[in-house]
């Protein structure tokens, strides 16, 4: 029904969509709080929301800590496997995109840069 809301108060997209905000490390936004750069959020036609991105600033160490959770460790505690899947699912996401982020991978692996090139050369090979 257009304008219903569950019983928390949230309209049932933002409520659905609840979970993918926070794996984005995003956040819901009424729809009278909206900014330009929020993406908004319509269900049939009605403004009901938005969905404000996370600032660059932090990203690495929000992508780090997203594949620590999946991974079920800290980075420097991986086996060499793990953190050879560490740098792989990094490097999926677009971390090395990132100005210092081969530097600051290598120091959260406990590893070398090389060791980090290395690991992105097989990957990329």
């Amino acid at each position: 029904m257009t304008g219903s809301s569950s019983a928390d108060g949230l309209h049932p997209l933002l409520e659905a969509l609840g979970p993918v905000a926070d794996a984005l490390g995003a956040s819901l936004v009424p729809s009278e709080e909206l900014e330009p750069s929020d993406i908004p959020l319509r269900w049939r036609g009605v403004l009901v929301g938005g969905l404000r991105l996370p600032q660059l600033h932090g990203a690495l160490s929000r992508l780090i800590d997203q594949v620590e959770r999946e991974l079920g460790a800290r980075l420097p505690e991986l086996s060499r496997e793990d953190k050879q899947r560490a740098v792989h699912l990094l490097d999926d996401r677009g971390a090395f995109l990132l100005r210092r982020s081969v530097e600051d991978v290598a120091d959260a692996l406990g590893v070398s840069r090389i060791t980090v090139y290395n690991y992105l050369n097989a990957i990329r090979s």
